[in-house]
């Protein structure tokens, strides 16, 4: 039997969120003026001419790490709202790998149902599978490196950071398990927190902290006066004088030393080197703690990262030996800017002695690479998929 027509006001009526629906966002009332408008006419004709059943197979077109729990709950709970069944099936678990154009899951339900789904489904899907494939990549570079995953600021509103901090989670978890990774470790704002376990967001002091106090020291004690009881990592790059500075703020908290809780942050920018270095001193300090990172063939890129300007792996090994001849060997090290799955390739071939690194670079560097395609394969049961996709239909048998 054919549905009864439903006009433009019932579909309105239909999307008001009731009093008991969990879903975070986009809640079903916004969700139709998210949606690609040809969605939610073609959705309109399905009402009025009669509905059949469909099955999506959704792709993307590169290698990811599946992590689709915010999508398929999101979807699942929009179809729960609507009263109408769905069967995901999901083809992989989260956190497997899933090669260039294999299904990463099939989607059965009524089309009415379904059609205008597609957009914000897929906007959460393919991005978080990127974060979670980079994430994934940096952490089983460096096992022993703690991650915080700093992407927020990097994002395009707040439901893009949710997205992308839930990819990391997904990534760091899979190289816990295979490598017993120490992985992300924490996010940088409240509200991603608990995809890493943790109630409340982490991070100490920015640059601006350091401008405020007029000293690198005075914005140490600053903080450290105002919460004595957290642990601190201090800004180290703010007056080009990341040596001078780490030592008269390791001198100053032996307490902090004592305890584990003293660590001391190169957000050096490109434009220069850290205090102390150049190319040849770079080499040199180098060449006294990890030579075989300079003896192979490397790339422009990778000697970048290796002995380059701005926070490199030569950095490191230089305020590791100077923090260690001065008796400093329990303060810590943190390192920023830039460090994607190739720069942390590069700091695992130095060796590198960081403790943490804060991070935002796990985002995708190509976002057309992030698109997430659905393809309705499957009608009432007969198998159609337009010309190209034929092997959607092979690989759902």
């Amino acid at each position: 039997m054919r549905p009864p027509k439903i006009q433009n006001k019932d579909l309105e009526k239909s999307n008001k969120v009731s009093k008991n629906f969990s879903i975070k966002s986009p809640t079903p009332e916004r969700q139709p003026e998210l949606t690609d408008t040809y969605f939610k006419k073609t959705r309109a004709i399905i009402n009025n001419t009669g509905d059949v059943e469909v099955t999506y197979a959704v792709f993307m077109r590169r290698p990811v790490t599946y992590a689709g729990g915010l999508a398929v709950r999101w979807l699942k709970e929009m179809a729960n709202h609507r009263k109408v069944p769905v069967d995901v099936k999901e083809n992989h678990p989260e956190g497997a790998w899933i090669g260039a154009g294999e299904p990463i899951c099939f989607i059965t339900g009524l089309f009415s149902a379904l059609v205008d789904l597609e957009t914000i489904f897929l906007q959460k899907l393919g991005s978080a599978c990127v974060a979670a494939y980079n994430a994934y990549s940096m952490c089983i570079e460096l096992p022993k490196v703690s991650f915080l995953a700093m992407d927020a600021r990097h994002c395009a509103g707040s439901e893009m950071a949710e997205i992308m901090a839930y990819g990391a989670s997904i990534g760091s978890k899979k190289a816990k398990k295979k490598v017993g990774a120490v992985g992300f470790v924490g996010s940088s704002t409240d509200a991603t927190s608990h995809f890493f376990g943790k109630e409340k967001g982490m991070g100490t002091m920015p640059h601006s902290l350091i401008g405020y106090a007029g000293s690198t020291i005075k914005a140490a004690k600053l903080f450290n006066n105002t919460l004595p009881h957290e642990p601190m990592t201090v800004l180290v790059d703010y007056f080009g004088k990341e040596i001078t500075d780490s030592l008269e703020v390791a001198k100053a908290f032996p307490d902090l030393i004592q305890s584990g809780s003293l660590s001391l942050r190169i957000d050096t920018h490109g434009g220069r080197f850290i205090e102390g270095l150049d190319t040849q001193k770079s080499y040199a300090v180098l060449e006294r703690n990890v030579p075989s990172a300079v003896r192979g063939y490397r790339t422009e890129s990778d000697l970048k990262a290796l002995i380059g300007t701005g926070v490199s792996a030569a950095s490191i090994w230089y305020l590791r030996e100077t923090l260690d001849n001065n008796g400093f060997e329990k303060v810590k090290i943190t390192a920023s800017s830039g460090f994607d799955p190739d720069k942390c390739r590069v700091f695992a071939l130095a060796n590198a002695p960081v403790d943490t690194i804060g991070t935002g670079s796990y985002l995708p560097k190509i976002w057309s690479e992030t698109y997430a395609t659905a393809d309705v394969i499957s009608y009432n049961g007969e198998k159609r998929v337009k010309v190209g996709r034929e092997f959607l239909l092979k690989k759902s048998q």
